[in-house]
């Protein structure tokens, strides 16, 4: 068994109470909440994971409640359902980039901004694991612990694919150098100061893909990331965020926008050499001033002691730097109304907002859904953190769109910004196509 007899007992009892009410039990245990949705994600109609390089990770099956709201508000109507629940209730939240909501077939069920209690979760925080349970008002919870009792540890990931898949740009790297060249025709202008913009890669392969074992194995490759997964139905949007919209603990909150890039080096020396000219790249810096001085401006209103370093550091991963800039504050604002002045940053939409938006909206030609939008956790206290939906794939059956962008700004070229997006693509193509 996952779950010992023992700690289901004590579930059991502990949910003995009055059914004309969502009730809520945890206990302690043992165990991943990684494998917990390993194990339960396809006797469950929704799961969930996220993990955060702090330390924090939450795995969840099941729905107890969901809350969901589209349009301008959409997440200042959740927060208000959730600023109503007991303590102690994590919820796992996303959102899309539009705050219409996805558009395509592809997205179907996934909403433009949700929050799940889930019926079963596993949190882990400073290596200590607590186990809860919710069950929805008129249930004893005895068929929701027989689910739990039937699951079985999961196997070891295996990291070999089918050899025969198929990979599709869309649109086609000409179309998209065409387009970029249209942007910055548009910046120069004086249309926007930068606009983001973004492609897809099709992957099929003759088999489907088991969506929280590719999580599994991003959690082991990229541990300095955000990594998600969120399963609705037969469709799990996951990926390896390296970029933190926003965290709140308390009154403090805390985030990180990246913009400009580089690659990696082979060695110490070449990376140091990519890194170097990455810090000295005017195109680069001016990019990532934008995004910083536009989260700032957003958030000046609603915080108080609003700092970060005047200059931007390098943030390293597997396969791109970035250059990053920590920004903290205070505030007594809740994070999803935080993450409302945020979003969408000029890291995933453009400078001025409105202006970038319209381009997007017009010229960009994908539905981007949940990429480039939020995910993470919240609480009733209105605590959590959320990254921004990056190097992301939607995954459904035997196929997976994946998801890159870039930040166009005068000065930006089409071939060296492809290449960017292919070295952004990189991570979860070598993930799906790993022979």
């Amino acid at each position: 068994m996952l779950i010992s007899r023992r700690t289901l007992t004590e579930i059991d009892e502990a949910l003995r109470t009055d059914s004309g009410r969502l009730r809520v039990a945890s206990v302690d245990v043992d165990l991943d909440p990684l494998d917990l949705v390993r194990a339960g994600s396809e006797a469950f109609g929704w799961a969930g994971f996220f993990a955060s390089p702090t330390g924090r990770s939450i795995g969840a099956l099941g729905t107890a409640a969901t809350f969901v709201a589209s349009g301008s508000g959409r997440l200042q109507a959740i927060d208000a359902e959730i600023a109503g629940l007991p303590d102690g209730i994590s919820l796992l939240t996303g959102f899309s980039f539009d705050e219409e909501g996805p558009a395509g077939v592809d997205w179907e069920g996934f909403a433009s901004a949700t929050a799940v209690i889930p019926e079963v979760s596993v949190v882990r925080v400073g290596g200590r694991s607590s186990l809860t349970v919710a069950v929805r008002p008129g249930s004893d919870g005895r068929l929701l612990l027989g689910l739990l009792s039937a699951l079985r540890a999961p196997a070891d990931v295996s990291e070999e694919r089918e050899v025969d898949h198929t990979v599709e740009s869309r649109p086609g790297p000409d179309d998209w150098r065409d387009l970029v060249g249209e942007a910055v025709g548009s910046i120069g202008a004086g249309v926007f100061e930068k606009v983001v913009l973004a492609r897809t890669v099709l992957v099929h392969t003759p088999r489907p893909l088991g969506s929280f074992d590719l999580v599994a194995q991003l959690r082991d490759r990229y541990p300095d990331c955000r990594i998600f997964g969120w399963q609705h139905g037969e469709s799990t949007f996951l990926g390896a965020s390296p970029e933190l919209l926003i965290s709140r603990e308390g009154e403090r909150f805390q985030l990180s926008p990246l913009a400009g890039s580089g690659p990696r080096g082979a060695d110490a020396d070449e990376d140091r050499r990519h890194g170097d000219a990455l810090l000295a790249s005017e195109k680069d810096r001016l990019e990532h001033s934008i995004v910083v001085e536009d989260a700032v401006r957003r958030l000046m209103p609603i915080a108080h002691g609003v700092t970060h370093p005047s200059d931007p550091v390098l943030q390293r991963f597997a396969t791109v730097q970035h250059l990053a800039t920590p920004i903290t504050g205070s505030t007594d604002r809740r994070i999803l109304d935080l993450a409302n002045a945020l979003h969408p940053t000029a890291a995933v939409g453009g400078s001025p907002r409105s202006e970038a938006l319209a381009f997007i909206a017009k010229q960009e030609g994908i539905d981007r859904g949940w990429y480039s939008g939020g995910i993470g956790w919240v609480d009733a206290g209105g605590d959590g953190e959320l990254a921004v939906a990056l190097r992301s794939a939607l995954v459904r059956g035997d196929h997976a769109i994946i998801y890159a962008g870039n930040g166009i700004v005068d000065g930006s070229d089409p071939d060296e910004e492809l290449a960017e997006t292919r070295l952004k693509l990189r991570p979860m193509l070598d993930l799906l196509t790993a022979r």
